[in-house]
């Protein structure tokens, strides 16, 4: 060919053009083409060329056509249909883009990379089976094929087939040890799986690969949550975010969820208020603001993201008992009754509607509580596998005790046992606490810490690693002291921490779980009517199950009514529970009680400011003057707040769930407590402390009684004078506030629930109240 023949030309022009494709000069690369196409319009190399170019341009359906020119042309070209169909998957064609690899295959029946993106494309259109057999064929063809065994993963693990892809994944990084993705999967998949662990070196070698990798720090935050390694989660959450990740709304959220758990509830709300701006109807972002907000204790504006999160996903997992439980915390009962009754009926069709605590304050019914727990149980719990290698360990000369607490600092249950722990026999028990709520470094934590012989705090560490701890240490009886209440960690009770489990104090109720062996109640909580509704077997001790401290300071300080705004002579009736435990009904009780009493008042607890407001209107709809229902300001010390007490003259429990410490503080006090005894636990548990410190005249068994007794004390003082008489008398000489005699029954249940261990008998009711098994 001549230098100045026009085929000459025609090659340079072209060469030229490919030059100035190559270097990203896009419009005069197509402008040489388009012009060379003039004078050979069938030229299939130079409509590709073309084709190159558009596709650069992001021009991709001028691209498309160019494909469909050239195929038209010679449909024979294999590596066409192949690029076809490619391009067609990345415009959503997905049913033509499988087309066009079908016609890759039948030109090219060995072509491995036109089954994997054939399965790829098959798994847009969520047709597994169909992928998983061109993925199949793929490594058939190329059993050392990394890709094709990536893909299979991803749809095996779209399949929720979770083992299967872990092995895939697995193959693919035996095959390509630098596949960063395929690292990031299998984290995924273990996530998935709850092996938080493994997944985390999963994540770490796939940032060790590609250190730029946003969504592998995104989730490596997320895993370092389920490690309970919440200050690393956030370092590792805030170098996604630095990254720029696609995901920015899913950082800000497990960013917020990091710092919920490290108690910084502002500044994780600030972090579900930026995911809102990344994606403003994502559902987490609002469930987490919720979540902040109701532990700052702002109900009003956590309801309103509640009702965000409904509208958004109605039937989001467990949030409805959540969401009334919060109307609760601010006495706003409208649509209560039929509500909890819808609410009722879900459970009961085992529908995930609630979290077990909410249900103990909504219905007085200890099968449907029993039914919530197991509901939360199975949704929570039951894919966790006992940790294996727990045998019986050796016969202990000390019976090893450990009790699990979020609680150990000013809280309710921390009052309640502090003695307990001082009180042990440390001849035949050794005490261990083992912490993981916050540290608030007050009074409590301190005699708490000096009265266990050991004391561990375990807020670091995994659920695994806290079992396997409590097995270091040869635990024999583990105490959940929790349950299902705030801060919680039952995963390590699932794992199994100890050959024993034992359920008590803070969680009166079934927690419907079989890994609970034992729960320590009495006579009066739990009756033989109810037995079958709680999973557990039942230890019934003596007297009252609830331990009491015989040494309570109340403080050498003289209050007056005026001081709180009381009346100087009329008669106050209190009641110093949580304002959830307040249902309309009681109220309503409590409103006909000062009707028939002139002159009396209700004094509560100043919780916040909505509920006040809200509990003053329902007493002025029913005729009763706002300034009747007054509210006492919380106390510098538990001990003034004793000594306030005795300004009140008789406290009114609460039904479907009783007073519990505020009961026994009131009866420390020398305030009588009127109850009345419902069916389940919860709401039996004042009837139980009545008995103990003998005032059974003080339980009634039906609202009416309870408000006509209310009424009788308060216009009889006679009568009133002579219960409160009773009870000073009773205080210290009646078993309620006898720690010492308490501990030894319930060391005597902890013996004979160890000696059944020991000689492998597996747990039984318990009657420390005759000995008998």
């Amino acid at each position: 060919m001549k230098p100045d023949t026009p085929s000459f030309k025609q090659q340079q022009a072209f060469l030229q053009g490919r030059a100035l494709l190559n270097s990203g000069q896009f419009t005069d690369a197509a402008h040489i083409f388009q012009k060379l196409l003039k004078n050979f319009p069938r030229d299939t190399v130079i409509l590709l060329e073309l084709a190159s170019v558009r596709l650069q341009e992001g021009n991709f359906e001028a691209a498309l056509q160019l494909f469909e020119r050239v195929l038209q042309l010679n449909p024979q070209q294999a590596g066409v249909w192949f690029d076809r169909a490619n391009l067609l998957r990345e415009l959503g064609g997905f049913q033509q883009a499988i087309a066009a690899y079908d016609r890759v295959l039948a030109l090219e029946p060995d072509n491995a990379s036109a089954y994997i993106n054939r399965g790829i494309t098959q798994d847009c259109l969520t047709q597994y089976p169909a992928a998983l057999a061109s993925f199949a064929k793929a490594i058939a063809l190329q059993p050392d094929n990394a890709a094709a065994y990536y893909n299979q993963g991803h749809t095996l693990q779209r399949s929720e087939l979770y083992s299967e892809a872990l092995h895939s994944y697995a193959c693919a990084i035996t095959l390509k040890p630098d596949f960063a993705e395929a690292h990031y999967c299998h984290g995924l998949v273990l996530n998935h799986l709850k092996d938080y662990e493994t997944a985390l070196l999963s994540f770490n070698r796939a940032l060790a690969l590609k250190p730029d990798f946003a969504a592998a720090y995104n989730n490596r935050g997320f895993t370092l949550q389920n490690l309970q390694r919440y200050a690393e989660s956030l370092t590792s959450l805030e170098q996604a975010m630095a990254l720029n990740t696609d995901n920015m709304d899913a950082a800000y959220i497990n960013s917020g969820v990091a710092l919920l758990h490290l108690d910084q509830r502002e500044a994780s709300l600030e972090s579900f208020t930026q995911a809102l701006v990344f994606r403003p109807d994502s559902v987490a972002a609002y469930y987490g603001m919720a979540s902040a907000l109701y532990d700052l204790k702002r109900y009003e504006a956590a309801l309103a993201c509640y009702e965000q999160v409904l509208a958004l996903q109605p039937d989001y997992a467990f949030l409805h008992g959540q969401y009334w439980h919060t109307r609760l915390q601010i006495c706003a009962w409208q649509d209560l009754d039929t509500s909890l009754e819808q609410l009722a009926g879900r459970i009961e069709t085992a529908a995930q509607v609630s979290t077990p605590f909410p249900v103990l304050a909504f219905f007085d019914d200890p099968a449907l509580q029993r039914q919530a727990a197991e509901i939360w149980t199975t949704a929570k719990y039951a894919d966790i596998a006992i940790l294996p290698g727990m045998t019986q360990h050796p016969l202990h000369q000390k019976i090893r005790v450990a009790y699990f607490s979020a609680d150990f600092r000013n809280h309710p249950v921390a009052f309640l046992t502090a003695q307990l722990f001082e009180h042990h026999d440390r001849d035949s028990f050794e005490i261990i606490g083992f912490a993981f709520g916050p540290d608030r470094q007050d009074a409590m934590r301190t005699r708490l810490e000096e009265g266990f012989d050991r004391f561990i705090d375990i807020r670091s560490l995994s659920d695994l690693q806290a079992v396997q701890l409590a097995r270091s240490l040869e635990i024999d009886i583990a105490v959940d002291l929790g349950g299902y209440t705030t801060g919680c960690r039952s995963g390590i009770f699932a794992l199994r921490a100890a050959p024993v489990q034992v359920s008590y104090l803070g969680y009166p109720g079934t927690m419907g779980a079989e890994f609970m062996d034992y729960l320590i109640a009495d006579r009066i909580v739990i009756p033989a009517a109810t037995r079958r509704h709680y999973v557990e077997r039942i230890v019934y001790l003596p007297d009252s199950f609830q331990v009491n401290d015989s040494d309570l300071a109340i403080a050498d300080k003289t209050f007056s009514r005026a001081d709180f705004g009381l009346p100087a002579h009329g008669f106050v009736f209190c009641c110093f529970n949580n304002t959830y435990k307040i249902q309309a009904a009681c109220f309503l009780s409590w409103l006909r009680i000062l009707a028939q009493v002139p002159g009396s008042v209700l004094w509560l607890p100043e919780d916040n400011a909505p509920a006040m407001a809200n509990l003053q209107a329902a007493a002025h709809r029913q005729g009763i003057g706002a300034e009747r229902v007054v509210f006492a300001p919380r106390l510098p010390s538990r001990a003034e707040h004793l000594a306030r007490l005795g300004l009140a003259d008789l406290f009114l429990d609460t039904l479907p769930y009783n007073a519990h410490t505020t009961a026994s503080d009131a009866l420390w006090a020398g305030l009588p407590v009127l109850t009345c005894a419902g069916e389940s636990f919860a709401g039996r548990v004042a009837a139980s402390l009545l008995t103990a410190i003998g005032l059974p005249e003080l339980i009634t068994t039906k609202p009416t009684d309870y408000q006509a007794l209310a009424v009788e004390l308060a216009i009889q003082p006679d009568r009133l004078a002579a219960i409160k008489a009773k009870l000073a008398a009773n205080r210290l000489t009646t078993p309620l506030f006898d720690c010492a005699r308490f501990t030894a029954h319930l060391e005597a249940a902890f013996t004979q629930m160890y000696v059944r261990s020991q000689a492998g008998l597996a747990p039984v009711d318990l009657d420390m109240t005759t000995g008998n098994a």
